[in-house]
């Protein structure tokens, strides 16, 4: 179920180094990380494996217990009646009775059409109760990045520096499941994608992880708190960070399929943000880790 990475332990500089990110989101200062050996996920959990997880256990995520959940308003699949309103301030995200793991468009959709694809509308403590039955765990922050950067140093994406690639013909190649057109209205679809991608789309990174740029934001353990970097620093080099003790919510990774330069810049390898435990979301999946001495 697991195609596993085993990630060499080692010392990397984590952080922007660009000066690109929202000053809010902490993502400076750049410190120094070391991270002891240990195997990820090479892919965001999919759809499958989170199936036979519940058929295993009979698992209710938080979303089915709570009845409705969050999804794009260009990606529902539901009556009308099933619509129930907008986000407050984010008026592109629909509340949608009956949209689950196992419905992540609505009601009218399932996971068994995508069973390739990233589990979504998976909260905090729904991944970790999957974890739980896996025998892993969710990544720390500092583990995120250091597999995500795939082996480059201070690197603006898993493949490079440069969002966009050309081929022989002068045509754009995409790295990245994000959007492109105008947020939130029009995409375009120019790589491929109006929502998520099967878990192994687009290249792998130096370590052989796939898409941790972009698809679907990923749970991390750590809390959330924009000022712990700037006390790792005052460590020195800090080994194994945990992350902070309190926060306003817990770490999400890699960016989204709806991440767009003029809304969203989160798809860089140093970007961060953060939800509640108890959210869920069309765009928000999770990986998982083990350490070396348990593969």
């Amino acid at each position: 179920m697991h195609t596993d990475v085993l990630i060499p332990g080692g010392s990397f500089l984590m952080g922007d180094p660009f000066d690109e990110g929202y000053p809010s989101d902490g993502e400076t200062p750049v410190h120094e990380v070391t991270v002891s050996e240990f195997s990820i996920d090479a892919t965001a959990v999919s759809n499958a494996a989170f199936a036979a997880f519940v058929q295993a256990t009979g698992y209710r995520t938080e979303s089915e217990l709570y009845g409705t959940s969050a999804v794009f308003h260009l990606a529902v699949l539901a009556d009308k009646d099933d619509i129930l309103g907008t986000a407050a301030g984010t008026p592109w995200w629909l509340n949608v009775r009956g949209a689950d793991w196992a419905h992540p468009a609505g009601p009218l959709s399932s996971w068994q059409d995508i069973p390739d694809h990233p589990v979504t509308q998976v909260s905090h403590t729904d991944a970790l109760a999957y974890c739980e039955w896996a025998g892993r765990a969710l990544p720390t922050e500092a583990q995120w990045e250091f597999a995500a950067r795939g082996g480059l140093v201070q690197s603006r994406y898993p493949w490079g520096g440069e969002l966009h690639g050309t081929d022989d013909t002068g045509g754009t190649v995409h790295h990245c499941n994000i959007w492109q057109g105008t947020f939130p209205t029009l995409n375009t679809c120019e790589d491929g994608f109006l929502t998520t991608a099967p878990v192994k789309s687009f290249e792998p990174n130096g370590y052989g992880l796939y898409q941790t740029s972009g698809n679907v934001w990923e749970w991390c353990s750590d809390w959330f708190l924009p000022k712990y970097y700037k006390s790792c620093l005052a460590k020195g080099t800090v080994e194994d960070p945990p992350g902070p003790t309190v926060g306003r919510g817990r770490v999400m990774r890699g960016g989204s399929y709806l991440c767009h330069d003029s809304y969203c810049n989160r798809y860089r390898l140093a970007a961060r943000s953060s939800n509640t435990p108890d959210s869920a979301s069309g765009n928000l999946g999770f990986r998982t880790v083990a350490s070396a001495a348990s593969r």
